[in-house]
């Protein structure tokens, strides 16, 4: 009889969706069994601890009469698992977040794609990896909070515990930043405006429903917390550094994204006008993450590159993140689709997978 765990997935959104099904069809060492599903207004719950058939669960899902269990429920649920248990949160839910402490304490080890946890509160983050170190505290893996499927939180981690030191990481983290800049600043010099390219990006499904929300450079201001807090930079929070913003400040209070798209072109020329700069030097122009230890800083916006650069050469929505250390001085890269439902569905799974391995009894 092959080993197991008992797995609870809270989320059946688009990465909740392409996880459970990537999860159905996984072959493994051990055994998945999923004994809670939750969406925002329905469960599934197996309150005797039997795997639940998944063969149909969007169907029984959305049929379910029962209704989500809070933290405190599923906690408790969780607690009386016979086998060691996995709480997968697919959500951006802060209040699930805030909870990790509790899970983890208790034993509940968590893998998860939501950054609310991980660059929040420096303190909540403190409490979180606190309670993992316990005898008897529960795993966390979130490598999916920054570059959805790409190796890049284990590879810090690694690098770290082994006794190394990160001197820089610099990287373009949004998947549809890198899309909308890879177009409008080229090698060869075009006069494509960004609004049009912002417009073109939301048709293609690039960006949030509100653009303004990946413009914001938000987005990447957490991704940039998460990994300097790993390298041993003490990040209060992702409103501790400065953040350029792609957003004009009079379209930021506007009700909503068609009025902010109606009229970004208005602000062109600002933007245009980097872009002309950066060409005139014979770069490109990007959205750039950094953490720089040698210079004490922590910072997100626009970074100007040769062409011969791995930034310039940037296809699509990729991602890439260039990690300088005293022992890789010609800096590692790590490049590769860095959103999307499927990749960042992976790259839970492959946290699920990674705590299975650890947790089950062979």
């Amino acid at each position: 009889m092959s080993p197991a765990i008992n797995i609870a997935i809270i989320g059946a959104g688009v990465v909740g969706s392409a996880f459970i099904n990537q999860l159905k069809n996984v072959s493994s060492l051990f055994d998945f069994n999923v004994i809670y599903l939750a969406k925002s207004k329905t469960a599934l719950i197996s309150y005797d601890f039997k795997p639940l058939n998944l063969t149909d669960w969007r169907a029984d899902l959305d049929n379910s009469s029962s209704n989500p269990l809070t933290e405190e429920e599923i906690l408790k649920f969780l607690k009386n698992s016979p086998l060691p248990a996995v709480l997968v949160d697919n959500t951006s839910s802060a209040d699930i977040a805030a909870a990790y402490p509790l899970f983890v304490s208790n034993g509940i080890s968590v893998a998860t794609p939501n950054k609310k946890a991980f660059s929040g509160e420096l303190g909540l983050w403190s409490e979180i990896f606190k309670a993992s170190k316990k005898l008897s505290g529960g795993l966390v893996y979130h490598e999916a909070t920054v570059g959805a499927g790409l190796p890049v939180i284990s590879t810090i981690n690694d690098l770290v515990n082994t006794g190394d030191k990160i001197e820089k990481i610099e990287g373009i983290f949004s998947g549809s930043l890198s899309y909308i800049f890879n177009l409008f600043s080229t090698v060869k010099p075009n006069d494509i405006k960004f609004s049009e390219i912002v417009s073109k990006a939301k048709e293609l499904g690039y960006t949030e429903p509100d653009p303004r929300d990946d413009l914001s450079g938000l987005d990447v201001a957490r991704k940039v917390t998460i990994l300097a807090r790993l390298s041993g930079f003490n990040v209060e929070s992702p409103a501790s550094f400065p953040v350029d913003s792609l957003v004009p400040q009079e379209l930021e209070t506007l009700e909503t994204s068609d009025e902010f798209l109606s009229r970004l072109h208005e602000f062109d020329s600002q933007l245009g006008n980097l872009k002309e700069q950066a060409a005139s030097e014979d770069k490109v122009l990007r959205f750039v993450g950094t953490v720089d230890f040698p210079n004490n800083k922590v910072s997100v916006g626009f970074g100007k590159y040769d062409a011969s650069h791995p930034f310039a050469s940037l296809q699509g929505s990729d991602n890439v993140i260039s990690i300088k250390t005293e022992r890789y001085q010609n800096p590692l890269i790590i490049q590769g689709a860095g959103a999307g439902a499927e990749v960042t569905a992976a790259g839970v799974l492959a946290d699920v997978i990674k705590i299975g391995q650890r947790v089950s009894k062979f």
